[in-house]
């Protein structure tokens, strides 16, 4: 464990890395997938449509061929940013059809009266899914989002393939400087993942267990 303990400062910058992908990306891609999911539920077929057929291309479209899009083709068309950037946008747009289907599952099991008193009211279809709709379905899908981002945080080590220095990288670097001690550097890296994924897991399980109390 002497590698790991050596390189801890190298391991902490990785980590810092990690977190802040997952931080940017997780809260754009929620973003992206709240207004995903409410055009997916739009009386506009145009937007309908969209919604669809973004959903099901981007959710089926490899990680790696996504990155390798903003890595490679966007500063090919021009775009000029660093490939920290790139790689954020990259998973954010990879994980926002994701986000679009959690909550679509949980506006589905809004009741319909719910939409309907709100109509009732006067509101029109913007504020009955903002007001009304979103929160419950907010609420519902909280452990299923939590899961959407653990996953997220897995996936931050693709973009170790695309010159950016998180943690996997750093401990593929490592791992390739050490080769008597490959085994512990993979330990290190997989407890750094660890203190991300598991208070996840636990979030997600207390929220559930909650939520089921409270219906």
């Amino acid at each position: 464990m002497d590698v790991v303990i050596d390189n801890l400062p190298r391991y902490l910058d990785g980590f810092r890395l990690t977190l802040l992908l997952l931080a940017v990306s997780g809260i754009a891609a929620l973003i992206i997938g709240t207004i995903i999911a409410a055009m997916r539920i739009s009386p506009v077929t145009t937007l309908r449509g969209f919604a669809t057929v973004y959903t099901e291309l981007v959710r089926n479209t490899p990680l790696t061929l996504v990155l390798f899009f903003c890595a490679i083709i966007l500063p090919y068309l021009g775009a000029d940013f660093s490939y920290l950037v790139f790689a954020a946008i990259g998973l954010s747009v990879y994980t926002s059809p994701f986000v679009a289907e959690a909550l679509r599952s949980g506006i589905n099991g809004v009741p319909i009266g719910q939409a309907e008193a709100a109509r009732s009211l006067g509101l029109n279809f913007g504020q009955s899914v903002g007001l009304v709709i979103l929160p419950q379905a907010f609420r519902m899908t909280i452990p299923p989002l939590i899961n959407v981002f653990i996953a997220l945080t897995k996936n931050t080590s693709v973009a170790g393939g695309f010159f950016v220095a998180e943690l996997f990288t750093v401990g593929k670097e490592l791992a390739n400087g050490n080769g008597d001690a490959v085994i512990a550097v993979l330990l290190g890296v997989a407890s750094f993942y660890l203190v991300i994924t598991i208070p996840l897991g636990i979030l997600a399980a207390h929220v559930e267990r909650r939520v089921m109390v409270q219906r």
